[in-house]
């Protein structure tokens, strides 16, 4: 207590106690002792260096960094932590920007900070050490080598701490100090030191060794100890792995007293995963780097990895099965020091009938090198043994974990497949197991792969033709007569059993749903060539056996003959494309068993069809015809049956039909399936359709085939589908497009869309039910391309055009409740997927116009129209995706639409000439904003401009609008005394003025002046003065409503409109520059007077213009 306040020494140079003891040590014994331990015995010196006489350190180290050095030797452990965090940080820093011989002066004291301060345990401390050693090493460079040997081990401990922040911290330092070329060097320098370091930390330590038991927590000093294990085992395989070749005898030694310790076998049973996993990463390096030293401990090594290897921990089980396999290959005599069959083999068949215990992705690819390797004096008898091995494998496949998990089941199949190849390939000419692998593996493997629609992913089926690809090959180019016997005999009996189990899921009334869809993508698999699955399967890692790299090198000499064998066109298979890749061709040994077993189920199946009318088995029938469309599986699908097709046919048609069965089958059957009336779905008999097409010789048949059954025997909604099946494959597109393009769809569409407008229009009942699937016919014909090109004749596309627009022009006849129930609405939809689906294709006339008449309809209002709301809004979106199709076309688009130029004319004459009421002027001004912006999205910047130059009117139509305006407004400012006139102008006739309708001048001002709004906004500049003269016109209709006494209602709802669309003069003049306007008024004043005096007396006394701006217009200045 006293001692607080007792005076210190100036500076702090007088030696502490511990320093004056290291002073009083040196003079008895003679030296400076260079090193000290962390124990209390002599023993424990030699690997971390001591900080000598408190006096010697004062007058060597930098006063900042004497006071950082005591903070980080602080004792105190409740203020350490943060203490030494920050030290640290301020330690690095103070490297970074002192000079190089003051931060020189602390080398000899940082060895002992970094080893004690480098094991803390708050992780932070431990990063933050790392980060100022590398500052530390940036700065002293080469004068770090004579401390290297004092921090090498903990250095390569902090290279593998637990917490990978930290590691990354010091790995970065490491590399900093040494370039990749020189680490093993450096290593090699100091690996007694390090293997000294990591030895005890191994052997010696324990937590109560590690941290002080007063001032340390249990938890704290035992999480400490693991994680030094952890880091200890790791440096030791670090250093395995980097130290050179020639440098590792001198280290057995060292290893041997390791190996000694049974401490040091325990580590394999430890219950903390982090360090049984870092136990057997070490394992693997020394079998890798020191094998002689392991097979000396072959005892201890084998029963320490083998036994554990049901250890399902995740952290592990990597590290355990690479010690595994390492094990078993560098000690050949592993398996004398344990009983595989009674402690190994149960406990890895445990695992796998688990499905790897959720683990599959890391164990199972391990288990090919497993097997691989087992000799057979522990495998026999061989047949139980794999018997038992692969059928784990398939249990823990059907395990849920396994199922629901695409990765997880990936690896058990990918494993199953690659053991039951290597086994075979082992055991060929062993009838029983070649039996066994087939009838009870595979088989079964197959079979639970078609009850199960969670496997039916496609893997499976790759990897089964995969197989089957291996092995035929392997028959078709082996040398050795009894190897191909063997290998044909496997083929023979897999196909006999598959057989089997196909007959079995097909020969049922009630098939299974589950089961026919996988036997379907079975069969397709199984008949696609090498090189399909190859660009179907994802890339994965995956063994190659030896002998597979001799196939491969031999299939090109066997390409020619096989291509000649297999290249018949009376084949089964489905048109293979036309390449002389030998991979594509399918062998001798695949090619008829698969064909037969097809027929077998194709007969099947037209049975149950024919005798119980089963669906199930006619939509299998139609998935097998899709991949095996050939003239022999439709002959034999006829059977007996030589029934003469309708008399009425053409003759082409009827020789065709005898020549092909195909054809045959699809007018005896296939016409009576699809047409028959309960019949909700056929989409699956349109491929059959499609299946019996690929079976004619050329285009022309196909199309004399089609046109027969569009004018007699397809209904609407068969054609439907047939062309829904071309636009979703191009390989269906190519065998009907001369169909498709051809006279005779293309007239009975157009019949079909004459039948529907009119039908619609002469009957108000509601046929939206029975008409929906011809509306979406006529729309898929109109909207679908292929290389932007219509999928139909381009003339009849342009004639059901016409008929759609006949039709709408003729909807203003009807009324709201006829109009309800009208074809506008699917006019509507057609139109909208015609013009959003032509982007590259320029809009043919006829469409243009059916454009203009949606403009028209939507710019009128309800009461000329009679169109109820929501028909409203679908032409509004309709006539929009038009517009919005022409404005991106490239080129001058005004010049080119027809469009364009008839809707300027027709609002022209809107305004001018029809009588309109507010209410249709309000449409009619909304529907032109549309489309302005709109146009706006137009490359052409001057398309808008040139559109309001087309319904500007030239001065002769403006001077027939303004005489046109009633002459009450002239009362007022007569009687005011504003305006006097002379004789000629009261002899203008007074017209009556029509209570309801605007004049047409105001109405023309209000549109083009909305327009100019819109262009202004866009900055869009309009030639002639436009801009002035609209203003100008603008204010005269406003003058002559202020001027009007009592003015209508329907004129105050007129300038309220103008207001509610900010339409004023003042929105006007502030979005650009006006001063013409002036001038205009000025001499139209001049010239006549009356409305045009008084604008500009009111601009003035408003104080909208200055007296001075209109002086200079007049000759005298009062």
């Amino acid at each position: 207590m006293g001692g607080k306040n007792k005076q210190r020494t100036k500076g702090n140079l007088r030696p502490s106690n511990s320093g004056r003891a290291a002073e009083l040590l040196a003079k008895e014994q003679g030296t400076v002792p260079g090193f000290i331990g962390f124990g209390t015995s002599q023993s424990d010196l030699g690997y971390v260096p001591a900080i000598q006489g408190a006096e010697e350190i004062d007058s060597l180290v930098d006063s900042d960094f004497r006071m950082v050095l005591r903070k980080l030797s602080k004792k105190d452990v409740t203020t350490k932590l943060k203490a030494s965090f920050f030290a640290m940080q301020e330690f690095g820093i103070m490297c970074t920007e002192r000079d190089t011989e003051i931060v020189k002066g602390v080398l000899p004291y940082w060895p002992r900070i970094f080893c004690k301060i480098s094991l803390d345990h708050d992780r932070r401390v431990r990063e933050a050490t790392q980060q100022a050693f590398e500052k530390l090493i940036l700065k002293v460079k080469k004068h770090l080598a004579p401390y290297l040997k004092s921090l090498m081990g903990y250095w390569l401990m902090a290279q593998c701490d637990t917490y990978t922040p930290a590691a990354s911290a010091a790995k970065d330092a490491f590399e900093a100090a040494f370039p990749p070329s020189k680490q093993p060097e450096a290593i090699a320098f100091c690996k007694d030191e390090i293997t000294s370091v990591l030895q005890d930390h191994l052997i010696k330590e324990t937590p109560d060794t590690l941290s002080d038991p007063q001032t340390v927590p249990e938890e704290e000093r035992e999480a400490k100890f693991y994680r030094v294990v952890t880091s200890s085992l790791l440096a030791l395989k670090k250093l395995l792995c980097l130290l050179p070749d020639n440098e590792l005898d001198s280290l057995e030694e060292k290893f041997k007293v390791v190996l000694s310790q049974n401490k040091f076998w325990k580590y394999g049973k430890h219950n903390i995963p982090q360090i049984r996993s870092a136990y057997f990463e070490l394992v693997s390096a020394l079998c890798q780097r020191i094998p002689q030293l392991m097979k000396d401990e072959a005892s201890k090594v084998s029963p320490s990895v083998l036994l554990s290897i049901d250890d399902s921990d995740p952290i592990v089980c990597p590290a355990l099965w690479e010690a595994v396999l390492y094990t078993i290959t560098t000690i050949e005599d592993c398996w004398l020091h344990i009983n595989a069959k009674k402690s190994v083999f149960p406990k890895m068949s445990a695992v796998l009938r688990e499905g790897g215990r959720g683990l599959a992705t890391v164990i199972y690819p391990y288990l090919l090198p497993f097997i691989s390797k087992l000799p057979q004096s522990i495998t026999d008898p061989k047949l139980e043994f794999f018997k038992n091995f692969l059928t784990s494998l398939v249990i823990g496949l059907s395990t849920e974990r396994i199922k629901t998990s695409f990765s997880e089941c990936s690896a058990v199949i990918s494993a199953f497949f690659e053991c039951l190849r290597f086994i075979m390939q082992q055991n060929l000419g062993e009838e029983e197991i070649e039996e066994m692998l087939i009838n009870d593996q595979l088989i079964p493997f197959i079979d639970a792969f078609l009850k199960d629609p969670r496997m039916q992913d496609g893997q499976l089926l790759n990897y089964l033709a995969e197989t089957l690809t291996s092995w035929e090959a392997k028959a078709d180019m082996e040398s050795n007569d009894k190897t191909a016997h063997s290998l044909e005999k496997v083929l023979v009996n897999f196909w006999e059993r598959l057989s089997e189990i196909c007959v079995q899921k097909i020969n049922e009334p009630e098939a299974d749903v589950t089961s026919v869809l996988g036997l379907s993508n079975l069969l397709e698999v199984l008949q696609k060539p090498k090189s399909s699955l190859k660009s179907n399967k994802k890339k994965v890692c995956k063994v190659r056996f030896a002998d597979e790299t001799l196939e491969c090198n031999k299939e090109n000499e066997k390409c020619v003959s096989s291509e000649g064998e297999n290249s018949e066109g009376s084949g089964l298979m489905a048109e293979p494309s036309h390449t002389h890749n030998c991979s594509d061709v399918i062998s001798p040994l695949r090619k008829k068993p698969l064909e037969d077993l097809v027929c077998k189920l194709a007969e099947m199946s037209i049975n149950y069809v024919n005798e119980q009318k089963s669906e199930q088995h006619l939509r299998f029938l139609s998935t097998l015809l899709n991949s095996f469309s050939s003239t022999q599986v439709f002959k034999m699908l006829l059977g007996d049956e030589n029934q003469s097709i309708v008399k009425a046919k053409p003759l082409k048609v009827a020789k065709l039909a005898q020549k092909n069965p195909a054809v045959q089958f699809l007018y005896q059957k296939l016409i009576g399936w699809l047409n028959e009336p309960q019949r909700k779905e056929a989409g699956f008999l349109v491929d059959i359709l499609y299946s019996a097409l690929r079976c004619c010789d050329n285009n022309t048949e196909r199309k004399e085939v089609l046109d027969d059954l569009t004018e007699v025997d397809l209904k609407w909604n068969s054609v439907l589908q047939v062309i829904e099946k071309a636009c979703s494959s191009s390989d269906k597109h190519a065998l009907v497009t001369p169909w498709l393009k051809g006279d005779i769809l293309g007239e009975k569409l157009v019949t079909l869309a004459d039948h529907l407008c009119n039908k619609d229009l002469e009957s108000t009942v509601s046929s939206e039910t029975y008409f929906s699937e011809r509306w979406t016919l006529l729309s898929l014909v109109l909207s679908q391309h292929v290389k932007n090109d219509y999928l139909i004749g381009e003339v009849y596309i342009e004639r059901i055009i016409v008929k759609l627009h006949e039709t709408l022009s003729n909807a203003k006849k009807l009324s709201e409740a006829e109009n309800n129930d009208s074809s506008v609405s699917f006019i509507c939809d057609v139109a909208y997927n015609y013009f959003s689906s032509a982007k590259g294709c320029l809009l043919m006339p006829s469409s243009e116009d059916l454009l203009l008449t949606l403009f028209q309809l939507c710019a009128q209002s309800k009461e000329k129209t009679h169109l109820p709301d929501f028909l409203i809004c679908k032409l509004k979106n309709t006539w929009l995706s038009g517009v919005n199709l022409l404005v991106h076309q490239a080129g001058s688009t005004y010049k080119q639409s027809t469009f364009l130029r008839l809707s300027a004319l027709w609002l022209k004459n809107q305004v001018q000439s029809s009588s309109l009421d507010i209410k249709s002027l309000q449409v009619l001004l909304s529907t032109v904003d549309d489309l302005l912006n709109k146009l706006l999205e137009s490359e052409d910047t001057y398309l808008l401009g040139v559109y309001i130059g087309s319904v500007m009117p030239n001065n002769r139509e403006w001077e027939k609008m303004r005489q046109s305006l009633p002459m009450q407004w002239l009362h007022r400012p007569l009687l005011e005394g504003r305006l006097s006139l002379n004789y000629e102008y009261f002899k203008t006739d007074f017209k009556e003025q029509d209570t309801k309708k605007l004049p047409s001048h105001l109405c023309t001002s209000a549109l083009l002046s909305k327009m100019l709004l819109v262009a202004l906004k866009k900055e869009i500049i309009l030639e002639n003065n436009e801009l002035e003269k609209i203003i100008a016109e603008l204010l005269y209709s406003l003058q002559w409503y202020e001027e009007l006494d009592n003015a209508p209602i329907f004129l105050t709802g007129f300038c309220e409109m103008l207001q509610k669309m900010n339409i004023t003069y003042d929105n006007l003049c502030g979005l650009d520059n006006t001063s013409g306007l002036l001038q205009l008024l000025f001499n139209r004043s001049m010239e006549n007077g009356t409305l045009w005096s008084l604008i500009i007396a009111k601009l003035i006394l408003s104080q909208s213009v200055s007296s001075d701006e209109v002086k200079r217009h007049y000759r005298r200045k009062e």
